[in-house]
């Protein structure tokens, strides 16, 4: 597939996508949204901010809660990865490091970075998270306190549109950045019964707990990216 146009694609919530989309277009692909997951950003008082140590963000989406919920921008952020680092840079936060990696990489930099008596931390979550990322730094001797900010709720059913593609052959591959995202999907075509289009489809996925929740249907391939980032999964599609 390196070095030709692709028919792809995304099922990240609409915010996450659109950039995602414009970058893919712009390497020569086609793209199409299929949202599988809706965010709900929370309402709420403005965060009580004093004597946090540090912001730990986990996607994108916490930090488009985060930043609606306070002014501060002065508190320094640890992300998972490089997408949530930019758009932490993007909405004006402290100083950010990204940890190019997963829950686990992002506790071993917080570990390397911050001493545990220096105050306490905060994450800023959506109702589901990936790994105990809370425990893993208490564990350590850190205080972590979790604010959950945003909920994204699965969709219903996929889009028409997407199944008439699937049916017709005309989507190369599927983007898959989560496994909730990727449960949601294998219910979803199951109930749509496109899982036999897939035999000709590629899956990139994230990682490897990504791919493991796809497998229960026959893909033409499943493609893990070497790291747990939206640019490696980017680089792995133009590699084929």
């Amino acid at each position: 597939m390196a070095g030709r146009s692709l028919r792809l694609l995304v099922t990240r919530p609409r915010e996450d996508a659109e950039p995602l989309a414009e970058a893919l277009r712009a390497l020569g692909h086609e793209v199409v949204l299929e949202p599988l997951l809706a965010v709900r950003l929370h309402d709420g008082p403005a965060l009580e901010l004093d004597g946090v140590r540090g912001l730990l963000l986990t996607s994108a989406n916490g930090v488009r809660a985060l930043a609606r919920r306070t002014t501060r921008r002065d508190i320094p952020v640890w992300a998972v990865g490089g997408a949530t680092a930019r758009a932490a840079r993007g909405a004006g936060l402290g100083t950010v490091e990204s940890a190019s990696g997963d829950v686990v990489s992002l506790a071993d930099l917080v570990a390397r970075r911050c001493d545990p008596a220096a105050g306490p931390l905060l994450h800023a979550s959506g109702s589901a998270v990936a790994g105990d990322l809370v425990g893993m730094l208490g564990a350590r001797g850190f205080t972590v306190a979790r604010e959950v900010l945003y909920t994204a709720e699965p969709a219903d059913a996929l889009s028409p549109s997407t199944v008439s593609r699937l049916y017709a052959g005309t989507i190369d591959a599927i983007l898959f950045f989560s496994p909730r995202t990727a449960r949601t999907f294998v219910r979803l075509a199951a109930r749509a019964g496109v899982p036999e289009s897939l035999a000709a489809v590629t899956a990139f996925c994230l990682s490897e707990a990504v791919a493991r929740e796809l497998r229960t249907f026959d893909w033409g391939s499943v493609e893990v990216a070497p790291r747990p980032e939206q640019d490696a999964l980017v680089a792995l599609i133009q590699q084929g």
